[in-house]
């Protein structure tokens, strides 16, 4: 297992959703020891050895937007957080236990993340992720908490990135798979540095609130945006 070093983070002790619009219903305050928001990836490679990649000028940057944690390390790809292939250029991930799956591209690397139910990154291109959170709720269904827009301008302003940054909804939109309603939206954040284009799908189920967010630099978009998408796209719950 071999650490990320040298990543600084912004912590957040709790999180409070009942900030969202109360529309319908407060939704319920997580405590989950831990989460936090934003990693710098600051790679230190200064071996062949145990290291990932040479940081260039430029590419100190956010690891994920939406995911923070005080020690980040690699996992294994032997571990059972892999799966076979489940299309070209991606592989599968479900988690039985919390009851989702999802995809992601071949070649990204699981890392453990605090606060985090999962995160996958790309080694050289930092801000090239996907996140999976999951917190506690009693609520049934995502359409309780709001509309698409209105929880997704919450969860940018509140959760998936922090205050120093300007944030912009491009769109937001539900879908059902199944009989159960997904919002997923668009949304941009910029920091002095670099802007992140990102896209996220929150859903609820199982008693949980689920939280699955990628994105990309902006300079990058283009080229990533088919990936990110299906990512987005490929996210279901099941019971469990």
């Amino acid at each position: 297992m071999v650490s990320l070093q040298n990543s600084p983070s912004v912590h957040r002790t709790s999180l409070f959703l009942n900030s969202f619009p109360q529309k319908h219903s407060t939704l319920p305050c997580c405590r989950r020891a831990g989460i936090s928001f934003l990693v710098k990836a600051e790679q230190a490679a200064s071996s062949s050895t145990g290291s990932l990649s040479q940081d260039r000028p430029g590419r100190r940057q956010v690891l994920a937007i939406g995911a923070v944690a005080p020690g980040i390390f690699l996992v294994n790809q032997n571990s059972k957080s892999f799966a076979a292939e489940s299309k070209k250029g991606y592989l599968s991930v479900t988690d039985k236990k919390d009851g989702y799956s999802f995809v992601y591209p071949f070649g990204w690397q699981e890392v453990v993340v605090e606060g985090q139910d999962k995160v996958f990154k790309d080694v050289i291109e930092p801000l090239e992720t996907v996140s999976v959170n999951v917190i506690p709720t009693s609520k049934q269904d995502i359409r309780e908490l709001g509309s698409a827009q209105e929880i997704a301008e919450t969860l940018i302003k509140k959760v998936l990135a922090p205050p120093s940054q300007k944030t912009k909804l491009i769109e937001a939109a539900e879908h059902d798979v199944d009989g159960k309603a997904y919002y997923t939206f668009e949304f941009i954040a910029k920091a002095p540095n670099y802007t992140r284009h990102a896209l996220s799908t929150v859903s609820i189920g199982n008693g949980k609130f689920y939280t699955l967010t990628t994105g990309a630099n902006e300079r990058r978009w283009e080229k990533m945006k088919d990936k990110l998408h299906t990512i987005v796209d490929s996210f279901q719950l099941f019971n469990v």
